[in-house]
């Protein structure tokens, strides 16, 4: 099981830095006794209130791109505070991540009203999704209906050895990345229209994509 060590206190005083060595030498050993490799360990010095934290976007960044598995913290308190806590939550349960605290040695445990705001949030999100992929699989029936192609527009590197190359339509990811969609839920989309791809290859596909569009512009 891949972890994250986060640790974080409220403002840059000593005697908040005493407590980030602490929080992170005892988040190493419950590392260790549950049989956990630590990815990498993050520190912050901000408000819990807040969720522009350097330390806490660098953990979901790592948590969308690798295959993170739990997130360390001493207490749900050092995740987040207030509104913060409940969005930390739900995006972290929205990329399979599980959160694991010191102060209950395993997997947190919500409070009751916590898990139900978060229930809430997860049901209005599934139908936001199913209409949203429904409306995707509806345009791509329409659009091939019309005589569009989609394996036409499919990039294939034929020099390419080892495993195959999944193909499927990198316009539909540039589209869909650019309607702020998360590489989980694109990956979820283009499954739902019979692509059998992973996040992280839709990950992958992107930058591809990226690295190609800037070469092209240096090129100009």
């Amino acid at each position: 099981m891949k972890a994250i060590i986060y640790c974080r206190v409220s403002t840059d005083k000593d005697t908040q830095q005493t407590s980030l060595v602490r929080q992170e030498t005892e988040l190493t050993k419950l590392a260790a006794a549950a049989g956990m490799e630590v990815v990498v360990s993050i520190k912050d010095s901000a408000s819990g209130y807040t969720v522009d934290r350097e330390g806490m976007l660098a953990v979901l960044d790592l948590c969308q791109k690798e295959d993170i598995d739990c997130v360390l913290v001493q207490d749900e308190t050092r995740l987040g505070r207030g509104h913060t806590k409940i969005a930390l939550f739900h995006q972290l349960s929205k990329l399979n991540v599980k959160i694991y605290s010191l102060s209950e040695h395993g997997p947190m445990r919500f409070s009751e009203s916590d898990q139900m705001v978060l229930e809430i949030i997860s049901i209005v999100e599934e139908y936001q999704r199913k209409i949203h992929n429904l409306k995707i699989k509806r345009g791509m029936k329409q659009a091939i209906a019309k005589g569009y192609h989609p394996e036409k527009n499919l990039r294939n590197n034929d020099q390419a050895t080892g495993r195959k190359r999944k193909n499927f339509p990198i316009e539909e990811i540039i589209r869909l990345k650019e309607n702020g969609l998360t590489y989980k839920d694109i990956a979820l989309t283009l499954r739902g229209l019979g692509f059998d791809v992973s996040k992280a290859t839709v990950h992958r596909r992107y930058q591809e994509h990226l690295s190609l569009a800037e070469t092209n512009e240096n090129s100009l």
